[in-house]
């Protein structure tokens, strides 16, 4: 018997929230202690989600449902919603199975990976902390080198994911699974590429004008023509290295970056306390050594930071981006029904989090919020709003190695991945590939096995982190500190919830498309030298 569409929406809610809170509890448990069991809970969990997310029959039903004409407009979001969701997973029990366990395992691995020197193991942290200080190059080859170990040993099994995940999307009428994963987050593809290529030519110039400058600053510091990846300061030329910016660690020396998050959300009127406390915020044997903020059941009462905390810059910078994710979280109107209740979308909550992560380079923010005496700030204001501009256009050009390889890889996933990694780090970043111990980088970024056709949502949040700079700047005068501010994203974006599809929200919050303009802008005038 047909059932009317807001039946099946409520029938198919009441079944998948409390199975997705569950997996969202046992996914928490896997990522700060990666042990076997809760490896298998989570696993089993998750196929428990995937298999109400894959009912074929629901999915006929709300295709039927969509052709018809639908006047609430909650209703018919909720709908599309779950047209989207039922079809990314429609797929046959075995390889349903096959998936979740395989990227599950992949995960754990790199939970509990370390890097194993001379007997030692180092945390990700250390290995920052290497590449970052040291003046002995070997050392820092056998670290970097050391990093891409587990890609060399989890490279086959990410290609085992594509070939799974494709042999999917091909059943679904989709080219691949890369092609699938954009259209089902609304996303087009000769869209998003367009606006990448339109990106690399307006970065390429000042790029490049700063990758000289530093590269000159390399060759002296460690007496060589010849740069490798592992002269530069993390492992992936993704994050602002000591030569190429202003050193402000010592800024940060004995404070918490959990309370300056606590204090900086606050003043926009966001209380993220409660979420701090629930938090696991610092480095410990068996948990990740990422970042993530986690919704666990979509109410705003239940949301969790994974950190690592260590003081300094980086990652006072990585708490404030985690809390722009759990602003947003809390603040969703919890009147609406949960399939609505998450953000507008991947890359709106993303532009979120790298709008807060970025103030750790705002003088204002560090003269106030930060803590920092204004004699201090004064001086290198200039310097500090370079850094920022350099380290968005840094990670910009790391994101289209990125966001490309992703694509090549679903491609074809029997492509000579090596070469085509080091094709697009050497257009994107003007690296050199070295000549030994090259194998497997590209599987050496979680990423590309635990979050697939996720990466371009971080460029994107960064167009829309400064379109809503200009945009805060432009109505009320400021963005630090304002408690106009978060009343405006408050009740313009984040209460919203996905009610709106992200083209609309967008459109109605800064009146205007998402365009890369204002980021262009900010990335390069911002890096001209001084």
């Amino acid at each position: 018997m047909k059932r009317a569409p807001h039946r099946l929406v409520e029938s198919y809610e009441k079944q998948l929230q409390p199975a997705e809170v569950a997996f969202h509890r046992a996914y928490w448990d896997s990522q700060v202690e990666a042990t076997p069991v809760n490896e298998q809970k989570r696993s089993e969990l998750e196929l428990e989600v995937r298999r109400l997310k894959g009912d074929s029959s629901v999915l006929d039903e709300v295709t039927a449902a969509l052709e018809e004409a639908i006047h609430e407009p909650i209703l018919k979001r909720q709908l599309e919603v779950m047209r989207l969701s039922l079809t990314a997973n429609q797929m046959d029990e075995e390889r349903r199975t096959q998936i979740v366990e395989l990227s599950s395992a992949v995960e754990s691995e790199f939970a509990s990976f370390r890097v194993e020197i001379d007997g030692g193991r180092l945390t990700e942290n250390e290995v920052n902390e290497i590449l970052k200080t040291s003046a002995d190059v070997e050392e820092r080859r056998r670290v970097y080198l050391g990093s891409k170990a587990v890609g060399r040993k989890m490279g086959s099994r990410i290609r085992e994911l594509a070939r799974l995940r494709n042999s999917v999307a091909l059943e679904m009428g989709f080219s691949d699974f890369y092609r699938m994963g954009l259209e089902l987050q609304e996303i087009s593809e000769d869209w998003l590429f367009g606006l990448f290529d339109e990106l690399e030519s307006l970065t390429a110039t000042p790029f490049r004008t700063w990758k000289d400058g530093l590269d000159e600053r390399l060759k002296k510091r460690f007496g060589t023509d010849d740069l490798m990846p592992w002269h530069y300061g993390d492992p992936f030329f993704q994050n602002l290295p000591p030569d190429g910016g202003i050193d402000i660690d010592g800024f940060f020396k004995g404070k918490d970056a959990s309370e300056l998050a606590k204090a900086t959300f606050a003043a926009w009127g966001i209380d993220v306390s409660g979420v701090l406390q629930r938090s696991d915020l610092y480095p410990r044997e068996m948990k990740s050594q990422h970042a993530f903020c986690l919704d666990i059941d979509r109410t705003g009462k239940d949301v969790r930071i994974l950190g690592n905390i260590v003081e300094g810059e980086r990652w006072t910078e990585v708490i404030l981006h985690e809390s722009g994710h759990a602003a947003y979280d809390v603040s969703i109107d919890p009147h609406l029904p949960y399939l609505l209740r998450r953000a507008a979308h991947t890359f709106v909550t993303e532009a979120i989090a790298i709008l807060s992560g970025r103030l750790v380079r705002d003088p204002e923010w560090l003269a106030t919020l930060g803590g920092v005496d204004k004699t201090e700030v004064a001086p290198i204001e200039d310097e500090l709003r370079r850094a920022s501009a350099i380290q968005s256009l840094l990670f910009a050009r790391w994101v289209l190695v990125m966001t490309h390889f992703e694509r090549e890889l679903y491609s074809d996933p029997e492509a000579d991945l090596d070469a085509t990694w080091w094709e697009f780090v050497e257009r994107f970043q003007f690296l050199t590939p070295p000549d030994e111990g090259a194998e497997g980088a590209w599987a050496s970024k979680i990423h590309i096995a635990a979050a697939p056709v996720y990466y371009h949502n971080y460029l994107l949040g960064e167009l829309l982190a400064s379109q809503l700079e200009t945009t805060a700047q432009r109505r009320f005068g400021k963005l630090v500190g304002a408690s106009e501010v978060g009343d405006w994203l408050k009740r313009e974006m984040f209460s919203k919830g996905s009610s709106m599809r992200w083209d609309r929200l967008i459109e109605s919050v800064i009146d205007g498309p998402l365009t890369a303009v204002d980021f262009a802008v900010q990335v390069t005038s911002g890096s001209a030298p001084a």
